[in-house]
């Protein structure tokens, strides 16, 4: 059963690959989405205020390791996280958490991890549906070439997380930063 939203705590902030939308119940963190910066965001008092505590906690929490995080300072998120889907999406995401920081791994690679080496396209799906980007790092999945293929957020978002992890691959490198700089 989902819970309502007044029970959520809910807030944007700014990053440096864009706008990000947080939320929180009073167990653990639910989502972490890029925000589209041409939507108008709503006044934070506007959002709903009747969240427990402990959620607003869990929301200055997360914004404290993402800023911590963008500034270098942080590789593991230590916040709870509750992601919701389907047993083979959370078999993935559980996967994905395993990804190191500064490291990538290939579609491939994660369907191995989960027992199921064919089901690489899968995997996709699977990360396209991520509700809580950054923490669950999706974006660590490249290509079997080392190519930078899907991100829902965009290949700039997923370059610059990459960048900022040092964890880029070499192989076509400068072709990706091309692609994300004309695809924004």
């Amino acid at each position: 059963m989902e819970m309502q939203s007044s029970l959520l705590a809910q807030r944007f902030v700014d990053s440096p690959v864009g706008p990000l939308f947080l939320v929180a119940d009073r167990h653990a963190v639910r989502a972490l989405r890029f925000a589209d910066p041409e939507e108008p965001r709503p006044p934070q008092s506007a959002l709903p205020s009747l969240a427990p505590r402990a959620a607003l906690r869990l929301i200055d929490r997360l914004e404290r390791e993402l800023r911590d995080y963008f500034a270098g300072q942080r590789r593991d998120f230590t916040v709870p996280l509750a992601a919701r889907g389907t047993p083979f999406q959370e078999r993935v995401w559980g996967a994905l958490r395993a990804i190191p920081y500064g490291a990538t791994a290939t579609y491939g690679d994660i369907a191995r991890a989960i027992g199921m080496p064919a089901a690489a396209r899968a995997i996709g799906g699977a990360n396209n549906q991520n509700p809580i980007a950054i923490v669950i790092p999706c974006h660590r999945v490249i290509g079997a070439d080392a190519k930078l293929v899907g991100y829902a957020s965009g290949l700039a978002k997923k370059v610059a997380l990459l960048q900022l992890e040092g964890a880029l691959p070499a192989k076509g490198r400068e072709r990706a930063v091309a692609a994300a700089a004309r695809h924004g």
